[in-house]
């Protein structure tokens, strides 16, 4: 009872001393800001709206930090503040920045019309808009109008904002001299948030757009209302629901954005153009891509967004950022654990002061010596440890195939001999099991309807149980290994039908006697852990491929049933050491539901057809010489 005393007294006492550390700065702000809005005028006529926090000191000069955001400058009013005090950004105000907000065109208070992800338009003429452009006449504006400003400006958003910061980057104004784009949108249809190798991400798309995509004819300070399922449990819900055409009937004809999402099921002219990587030519500015490794919505976009400046724009000073984040962490105040793994550090804090505000800092004010920030700065989990590179992927890593083998093992060796040899000994070439739409796999054991942030490191045991997931593991590791760079899955399947997903997950294996002890955080130490973590089977990555689309993801094509084919498919980047003593875990499975919307494992077209259509199919996958499935790793020696 005593500890219990004292552990509420303690918890309480730090929730006192950070409040009013937060009023503090909350004092202090005041003090020495004041808030003005103004309406932006772009080239074509149309107004955006833009709040301004401008320091009252007008003893020396100072830079401008811009966001652009289609999620709201609110509150509105310049009586009226946003809470700086609760967020890192009140680091950026103690450091005298001009912090500016600004509505995207057609959203909340601006003028004009939205369009998601607004295609770059390269050969712009005259009063033709799109996203970087809006970016330049914002940024012409502010460097005319604000007062005691420095003629710096830098850019930053995470997730949507994260899009724009990469619009801005290309809006090449030359007062524009810092961007960092986090968790940036960059392929909706081939990794971002909706699509993954254009499987749809159904529960993300629906709970996203039900309410976002709602129209605004008229500027306003109301947000859109969601959309009640009067449910608890997304599972049930949506295989109650059935087929994505009667998804679609429950927004009517209201919103378009989710209109287009089923009008494009291939990634056609409409989905090109709509990629972010299309702009990152003649990047001027300094760039700090940021993004989460275990990063439920934007991973794909963190990575790939800064692989497309290294490759298209290589004379940018870039640098690439990835921490044990989820969506946001970096922003938050803790990064020190998701779900039931921990990293032994506030990872969060550490990046914020020795990268973040240093690369603003130098680049917008001058100030310090050149960070010398590497071109990547990556965090291994497994070893919990910060690593940097001249490059990535780093130049270290060597390619190596780990091999799916009979009776559920995995070795960096070739299996030997074709399915016949291996029938004759009395093992099949290959392993096999009943996918069944009216059964899916769950991406997650727990009952809930918000997908969850930590399914991206969660114990993946309830899904070793399931007759339709296959398992494949190592032997007890006997010395480290160290993983940092893009996978690619390179599987040998037969359907009995014509379509399938298939999703492959690579699982760090714990010991059986594992504990966390003294390597957690003594904040987290304090409260009691009950999950047993002996044995925990940690997702280290998963991904899913559309099977129609191995070809080609503009033209599918059909299985033909009984032929085995290759399904050949990158998985995002991973950064992380399975320790001696753990074991590699694969694990192939062809639905991950509500998360991934079913295949009807017919060929047809999926956002169309109907609950008939959905049937069970019969799939192998093939582990012999002839036909060796297997995952090509990166390995870092």
């Amino acid at each position: 009872m005593r500890k219990i005393t004292f552990l509420f007294l303690f918890l309480v006492l730090c929730q006192w001393t950070y409040s009013q550390g937060n009023s503090q700065d909350s004092a202090w702000i005041r003090d020495n800001y004041y808030k003005m809005e103004r309406y932006i005028p772009m080239r074509d006529g149309v107004k955006l709206f833009t709040s301004f926090y401008i320091p009252k000191d007008t003893t020396e000069r100072h830079p401008i930090l811009l966001q652009r955001t289609p999620y709201s400058c609110a509150p509105y009013g310049e009586e009226k503040w946003r809470n700086f005090a609760e967020r890192y950004i009140r680091y950026y105000l103690r450091e005298g920045y001009i912090v500016v907000t600004q509505d995207v065109r057609g959203r909340w208070m601006s003028e004009g019309q939205f369009v998601d992800v607004r295609p770059f338009n390269k050969n712009k003429t005259g009063t033709e808009v799109d996203e970087a452009s809006d970016t330049y006449d914002a940024i012409d504006w502010m460097i005319k109008n604000i007062p005691y400003n420095n003629g710096n400006v830098g850019v930053s958003g995470g997730s949507y904002p994260g899009f724009y910061a990469a619009m801005a980057a290309a809006s090449g104004h030359p007062a524009l001299k810092a961007v960092s784009p986090q968790a940036p949108v960059t392929d909706w249809f081939m990794g971002d948030d909706f699509h993954h190798n254009g499987a749809f991400f159904q529960m993300d798309a629906w709970d996203f757009y039900s309410s976002f995509g709602k129209p605004r004819p008229q500027p306003t300070t109301v947000g859109p209302s969601g959309f009640d399922a009067h449910s608890q449990d997304n599972y049930q819900w949506y295989l109650k629901t059935g087929a994505l055409k009667n998804i679609m009937k429950l927004t009517g004809d209201s919103i378009a954005f989710w209109k287009d999402l089923y009008a494009h099921p291939n990634r056609d002219a409409w989905w090109q153009a709509r990629n972010a990587r299309v702009a990152m030519y003649n990047i001027k500015p300094a760039m700090l891509v940021v993004g989460g490794l275990f990063d439920a919505e934007d991973c794909f976009g963190a990575w790939n967004l800064f692989k497309a400046i290294r490759a298209q724009s290589p004379a940018t000073n870039s640098h690439l950022v990835m921490g044990p984040w989820y969506h946001g962490e970096w922003a938050s105040n803790d990064g020190t654990h998701l779900g039931n793994i921990q990293f032994g550090s506030n990872t969060a804090f550490w990046y914020q002061n020795n990268i973040e505000i240093p690369f603003f800092n130098y680049y917008l004010k001058g100030k310090g010596a050149d960070p010398q920030t590497a071109v990547a700065t990556i965090f291994f989990t497994g070893e919990n440890q910060w690593k940097k590179f001249a490059r990535w992927p780093p130049e270290e890593e060597k390619e190596q195939s780990l091999y799916l083998q009979a009776g559920g093992g995995l070795s960096w060796e070739k299996p030997s001999g074709s399915g016949a040899v291996q029938a004759s000994a009395g093992q099949a070439g290959y392993d096999e099991y009943i996918s069944d739409p009216a059964h899916p796999v769950p991406y997650t054991e727990d009952v809930h309807f918000d997908r969850t942030r930590e399914y991206m490191t969660d114990d993946q045991r309830f899904a070793s149980r399931r007759t339709d997931v296959l398992s494949y593991q190592t032997p007890v590791l006997t010395e480290d290994l160290t993983l940092g760079g893009p996978v690619t899955a390179n599987l040998k399947v037969s359907l009995s039908g014509e379509d399938a997903d298939f999703v492959v997950k690579l699982i760090d294996v714990f010991p059986d006697d594992f504990t966390y002890g003294d390597e957690a955080p003594r904040a987290r130490r304090e409260l009691p852990r009950s999950y047993p973590m002996g044995g925990y089977q940690m997702l280290v990555r998963g991904e899913v491929m559309r099977g129609r689309f191995r070809e080609s993801f503009e033209k599918p094509v059909p299985f033909k049933p009984g032929k085995i084919e290759t399904v050949r498919f990158s998985i995002p980047d991973v950064a992380h050491v399975f320790k001696k003593g753990h074991r590699i875990m694969v694990q192939v499975q062809s639905s991950w539901f509500p998360l991934v919307d079913r295949n009807p494992q017919k060929f047809v077209n999926i956002y169309t057809c109907d609950d008939s259509d959905f049937q069970k199919e019969t799939i192998r996958l093939y582990h012999d010489g002839e036909y060796p499935s297997q995952l090509v790793l990166p390995v870092i020696k």
